[in-house]
């Protein structure tokens, strides 16, 4: 089953776009999935700027390039996290951080996603991959404890914050593509169980299948696919390798450094780590 193979610019956002483009094409890309940060893809200018869908559209096509989803990770992440600290300080834009105010930045973000299923529309895509954030990631060490109540809350309030954004994008005919990564709300194959019946089972919302978080919690990354077959709106190709037979190696990662060899687990180039890559693409090629 052909299929095209693009890259996500997401990690090379601080080279401008065209640079991005010139390397992959010439690294025999068939197009990018484009990241809604550096110079990469602006929703607001997409909508706002009548030019500005064009002139990205043109740099693709001038390097061969197609794009069939862009990205919106990061702010995303704002909108249901909690606490807001300095980390989001880091990772997002003067527009969402605003004055730093906690509901304000979560409602910024928000606005932010309404625009991106906007811009998806308006650059001819209908996927838009990202993460959720979440209030209680912060619980997932379960001590001290967390009542049924926090939890339930917690999905309650991933609700109340996305069903509107949700709401956008069925009326520009786009879905929400939700990385199951951990610090999202759904972050495993339980979780994800309980975020899509926190929203209805809606068509808007479905998963990024990104497997590099699964092999290192011990889940199963091809019975996932399975399982959630008619929520697969689009497949990131990570990898991710364990390294925890030392009984001194943690899952968690020990708040050490990513590539140090005291980490319980780390990330590789795709077809170096743990996923069953050839089960995984008949497994995909299974479920169309």
């Amino acid at each position: 089953m052909p299929r095209p193979v693009t890259l996500f610019t997401g990690q090379w956002a601080d080279l401008p776009f065209e640079e991005v483009c010139r390397l992959a094409s010439g690294w025999g890309y068939d197009g990018l999935e484009l990241a809604c940060w550096g110079d990469h893809f602006d929703p607001w200018a997409a909508v706002e700027d009548e030019s500005y869908v064009p002139a990205k559209l043109e740099v693709l096509k001038k390097h061969d390039l197609q794009v069939f989803a862009i990205s919106n990770h990061l702010k995303g992440q704002a909108v249901c996290d909690d606490p807001i600290d300095e980390r989001h300080r880091g990772i997002l834009p003067d527009r969402i951080w605003g004055d730093g105010d906690a509901e304000g930045v979560r409602q910024r973000a928000a606005e932010e996603m309404k625009m991106t299923a906007r811009a998806a529309r308006k650059l001819g895509v209908d996927v838009v991959v990202g993460f959720t954030g979440s209030s209680i990631w912060k619980y997932v060490a379960m001590f001290p404890p967390a009542s049924q109540d926090l939890v339930d809350a917690g999905y309650q309030d991933f609700a109340d914050r996305w069903n509107p954004i949700l709401d956008v994008f069925d009326s520009e005919g786009v879905r929400f593509a939700h990385e199951v990564h951990p610090s999202e709300i759904a972050y495993d194959y339980w979780t994800t169980v309980a975020a899509l019946e926190a929203i209805g089972h809606r068509e808007a919302f479905g998963l990024n299948w990104d497997p590099s978080h699964f092999v290192w919690q011990d889940l199963d990354p091809v019975g996932f696919l399975w399982d959630f077959k008619d929520r697969i709106y689009h497949v990131d190709c990570k990898d991710a390798k364990r390294q925890v037979g030392n009984g001194r190696n943690g899952r968690l990662g020990s708040h050490l450094a990513w590539a140090d060899p005291r980490r319980g687990w780390d990330f590789v180039s795709t077809g170096h780590g743990d996923v069953p890559w050839e089960a995984s693409f008949r497994m995909l090629n299974t479920i169309g």
